[in-house]
């Protein structure tokens, strides 16, 4: 399916309490990276799109994030599959607590597929910057180790689920955080990584 703005970036605003809106400054962050870096051309402020919303057709990369509660109607569910199968990508970056919440709701929308683990030998930590470990550890938080697990549709991945990460919380202005600099520099360039995957496939 060709979509409607074909370098374009939303985030999923999404049911539940979740504060679905977390880390403002980490997209426009990324986009200016891939801009300056990787010659995209998107549009710096991304848009806000409502998962059962026709809208979220308009825009090839879709991008998730919060620390609470996820909730899809079965609408909502039915709509992103639809766009996902179409030829759409969804990144959802766990922000430090989703994980279980969101979970339960992915398999409203894929009840017949299951988040995998990808290995570091997918093409997604190669395509532009080279991560041979696979996801890098932005943020400590308990430290556990970082997983990239994805879903799969006629052998393309439509969905990622970045955990125990928080590369949005590397995208971030600076300030927000006072990551080092080489930390924000492995965090934009693995974003950089997903968005060229994701407007090529």
């Amino acid at each position: 399916m060709a979509m409607a703005n074909a370098q374009e970036i939303a985030v999923l605003k999404y049911n539940g309490g979740g504060d679905w809106y977390s880390n403002p400054t980490s997209l426009p962050n990324l986009i200016r990276f891939c801009n300056a870096h990787i010659g995209t051309k998107i549009t710096e402020k991304p848009e806000t799109v409502e998962v059962g919303s026709s809208a979220i057709f308009q825009y090839p990369f879709l991008h998730m994030t919060g620390h609470g509660n996820v909730v899809f109607s079965q609408e909502e569910a039915e709509n992103l599959r639809t766009y996902l199968e179409s030829g759409g990508f969804l990144h959802i970056d766990d922000n430090y607590g989703m994980a279980p919440y969101l979970r339960k709701e992915l398999v409203k929308v894929f009840p017949d597929a299951e988040l995998e683990e990808l290995g570091a030998d997918h093409p997604i930590f190669k395509k532009i910057y080279k991560f041979p470990e696979g996801l890098p550890k932005i943020h400590e938080h308990d430290g556990k180790r970082p997983q990239a697990f994805g879903i799969m549709h006629k052998n393309r991945l439509v969905l990622l689920f970045t955990f125990e990460s928080d590369l949005g919380n590397g995208w971030e202005d600076p300030s927000v955080h006072n990551d080092p600099e080489e930390v924000r520099q492995k965090a934009l360039e693995m974003g950089a990584n997903i968005v060229a995957y994701a407007f090529e496939h």
